[in-house]
C-alpha cells in the first residue's frame, strides 16, 4: 500500500466503489477523488457514466456498468478490472437489494433473490478482492450495513403511506455486519482490514420532497434531531480506507445521528 504523507490522504491508491453512483455513493466517490485516490465507480447501467460526466470527474474516476446480482457479469468484471488496474488498495461495497414489500406479502423467491443481492453478491466481491489483497499483504475493505442491521424499524415512524423497512433488508444488513467481522479475522494476519458502516436515516431527495411528515418523524427519533446528509457518509468511508484507521478492523461504524444509542 503506498505510504500517504497525511493519515487522511489517499494519494496513489486505487479504490473500487461498487454502487458508487447512488445517493450515498456519489459523495463517497467524489471525496476519495478529492483526497487523491483513483476511483473505479461501478453501478447499474449508465448510472456511473452519467454521474462522472455530470460532475466532471473523468480525470480521477472511471465509470463501469455492473449488476452484482448477475454472478457471471461480476466474474467478468473482476477479471477485466484486475487485468487493467491490478489489485485495488481499497474496496467499498455499497450495493443493496430490497422488495419494499410488507412482511405478509413477501414471497419465498423474492426473499431468496434479495438475500443474493445483499449477502451473496457482497460475499463474492469481498472474497475475490480480499484474497488478492491478502496475497499482496495489504488492503482495506469497507462493507455497508444499516441501522436496521442492528435494530428493528419502529412502526410508529412508518405511518401510511410509508411501509416499515422490509424484513429481508434488515436481515441482509445484519449479515453484512457479521461478514465484516469474520473476514477481518480471516485476513487480519495477512494485512487486510475489513470494516462496516451502518448509515442511519438518510432519506433520498425524492422522499424528502414528497414525504415531509415521514422525514420529520425520522428526524425526531434521532438524538441529533435531524436526518443525515449524504456527504456525511463520505468522511467515515475515507477514514476507514486510509492510514488514520490502520489499527481498526472488524468494526461496525454507525453513522446514524445516534439512532442506535437509545
Amino acid at each position: 500500500m503506498p505510504a500517504a504523507s497525511h493519515p487522511f490522504e489517499l494519494s496513489g491508491r486505487d479504490v473500487w466503489v461498487i454502487g458508487g453512483a447512488g445517493y450515498l455513493g456519489r459523495p463517497v466517490v467524489a471525496q476519495i477523488a478529492a483526497l487523491g485516490g483513483r476511483v473505479l465507480c461501478a453501478d447499474l447501467g449508465e448510472r456511473a457514466a452519467a454521474f462522472v460526466a455530470e460532475h466532471s470527474l473523468a480525470d480521477a474516476v472511471t465509470p463501469v456498468a455492473l449488476d452484482v446480482r448477475n454472478s457471471a457479469e461480476m466474474e467478468a468484471f473482476l477479471t477485466s478490472q484486475m487485468a487493467a488496474r491490478g489489485v485495488p488498495h481499497g474496496l467499498v461495497v455499497m450495493t443493496y437489494a430490497s422488495t419494499a414489500k410488507r412482511l405478509e406479502e413477501l414471497g419465498e423467491a423474492e426473499f431468496d433473490a434479495v438475500n443474493h443481492g445483499n449477502l451473496t453478491a457482497t460475499f463474492l466481491l469481498a472474497r475475490a478482492v480480499g484474497e488478492r489483497m491478502a496475497a499482496r499483504g495489504s488492503g482495506s475493505i469497507v462493507l455497508f450495513s444499516s441501522m436496521y442491521g442492528s435494530v428493528s424499524p419502529d412502526p410508529r415512524v412508518y405511518e401510511a403511506p410509508m411501509n416499515p423497512n422490509p424484513i429481508e433488508y434488515g436481515i441482509g444488513k445484519a449479515g453484512i455486519q457479521q461478514m465484516a467481522r469474520y473476514l477481518a479475522v480471516h485476513w487480519g494476519r495477512r494485512g487486510v482490514r475489513v470494516n462496516c458502516i451502518s448509515p442511519g436515516p438518510f432519506p433520498n431527495p425524492d422522499i424528502q420532497r414528497d414525504h415531509a411528515a415521514f422525514v420529520q418523524r425520522l428526524a425526531e427519533k434521532s438524538p441529533l434531531g435531524r436526518v443525515g446528509q449524504s456527504r456525511e457518509i463520505a468522511g467515515a468511508v475515507s477514514f476507514l480506507l486510509g492510514d488514520a484507521a490502520s489499527y481498526i478492523t472488524g468494526q461496525n461504524l454507525a453513522v446514524d445521528g445516534g439512532w442506535t444509542a437509545w
